[in-house]
């Protein structure tokens, strides 16, 4: 009997996900627990898999919205041991940068996922999204020197964007966007036009509801990172032995936070109505930017956590959202934001509130500049900060003092741990 393969419940709050991507094709046999396709929603990516071998039978095509519950496919049952092993991978020929190949718009069905050891090696059993194989032929890029990191070794446009920053020059660019062989098409077929995802949509809703119901202001304040960066340098070999992850900059602006936020409780605090309710403890969200758009997971009772503690709640959930394993309670509950910017270079930016949020703090690359200490000029490695907060409830005293204190922590860590 066939078993039926169904959009799955990913919170009450909501009714409905498009059906982003299938992994693989009409009647290809798959493994038990091997990713058969994507889903998107207002409020997370979810990746679904294999309830049981099988082969597949597909009743609604990528792209269409379905209501959750929906009946999208079904697994024809077969004997486990007529399901073909995961095969070594066959090095494949990456078609010439000259060519001009119009790909499909679905992945091939690979027989069995690629190794995550050797994820940038071009074989045809490498998924890729639509939009990533798009991004490849544009650029005429050789795929063979991209590394994934997503699920499996997965290219994603994430991977692509950073090969594309961090590449040597000579590079082929993007080809011109009116070639001469196009001269004369009619304007229409120089335009491509695309829905918007759900989480795209609800990006934009959440955006502008912030700037037009928060009285929203920014502060700025600019941090010498030196000492962090000394203990950073001398502690995480040591780190790393004992906790099994490294030691990164965003625990120490996480834990800077929690502590400012217990000095200045009003930017810890929510408007309800004529009310407001502060709270008694510290759940921070980290954004975290995804090809398909800013997810911010929370860190729940950031204020018990040690510095390990916090990094390994942020690889954990960075690896959830590579694996489209977020959950829609992993996102709810915040009390305040932490966004880094400068992970993408950004050198300044005012952050936008995420509400009911009263406050978000902006973090930005860190760049050696000339600064006075002890009336001489010396270089330091400098990084600005802005903090957005909602006039209604702070003050502008308040958000001035929260980000002197973030800055005084940051910029001697041991306070923290002093707690003075």
């Amino acid at each position: 009997m066939a078993i039926e393969i169904k959009i799955p419940s990913v919170g009450e709050s909501v009714q409905e996900a498009v059906l982003a991507e299938w992994f693989k094709q009409d009647g290809d046999t798959v493994r038990k627990d091997e990713p058969l396709f994507v889903i998107e929603t207002d409020k997370v990516t979810l990746e679904v898999v294999a309830e049981a071998a099988g082969v597949l039978k597909i009743n609604v095509q990528a792209g269409e919205t379905v209501a959750i519950g929906t009946v999208v496919g079904s697994l024809e049952p077969v004997d486990a041991s007529a399901v073909p092993e995961k095969k070594p991978e066959v090095e494949a020929e990456a078609a010439p940068p000259s060519e001009k190949k119009v790909l499909p718009e679905k992945p091939s069905a690979p027989a069995a996922p690629p190794k995550p050891s050797a994820p940038s090696v071009p074989v045809d059993g490498i998924p890729l999204a639509p939009s990533v194989r798009r991004l490849i032929a544009e650029k005429h890029l050789d795929v063979s020197k991209i590394k994934g990191t997503g699920p499996g070794g997965r290219i994603s446009k994430g991977d692509v964007l950073l090969y594309l920053e961090n590449a040597p020059a000579g590079i082929p660019e993007e080809a011109p966007a009116v070639p001469a062989a196009a001269e004369g098409m009619p304007p229409a077929a120089m335009e491509e036009r695309k829905p918007m995802t759900p989480i795209r949509k609800r990006i934009a809703e959440r955006l502008l509801e912030s700037k037009q119901n928060t009285a929203m202001l920014t502060t700025f304040n600019e941090i010498d990172m030196a000492r962090s960066m000394e203990i950073r340098s001398q502690y995480k070999e040591a780190f790393s032995k004992r906790h099994g992850i490294n030691l990164g900059f965003m625990s120490f602006f996480v834990k800077a936070c929690v502590e400012a936020l217990k000095e200045v409780p009003e930017i810890n605090a929510f408007i309800d109505g004529h009310d407001i309710i502060y709270h008694n403890y510290q759940h921070i969200g980290v954004a975290v930017g995804t090809e398909r758009g800013l997810v911010v997971p929370v860190i729940r009772h950031a204020e018990r956590l040690s510095f390990a503690g916090v990094e390994k709640a942020i690889v954990d959930y960075v690896t959830k959202i590579k694996e489209n394993r977020l959950e829609l309670a992993d996102l709810e509950g915040g009390t305040f934001t932490v966004s880094n910017g400068g992970v993408y270079g950004s050198l300044l930016s005012t952050p936008i509130l995420n509400m009911p949020q009263s406050g978000i703090l902006g973090m930005h690359k860190i760049e050696k500049r000339p600064v006075v200490i002890d009336d001489e000029i010396v270089i330091r490695p400098m990084m600005y900060v802005a903090l957005s907060y909602d006039h209604r409830i702070v003050d502008g005293k308040g958000a001035v003092t929260f980000l002197k204190r973030v800055k005084e922590f940051v910029e001697n860590p041991e306070r923290m741990t002093l707690e003075v």
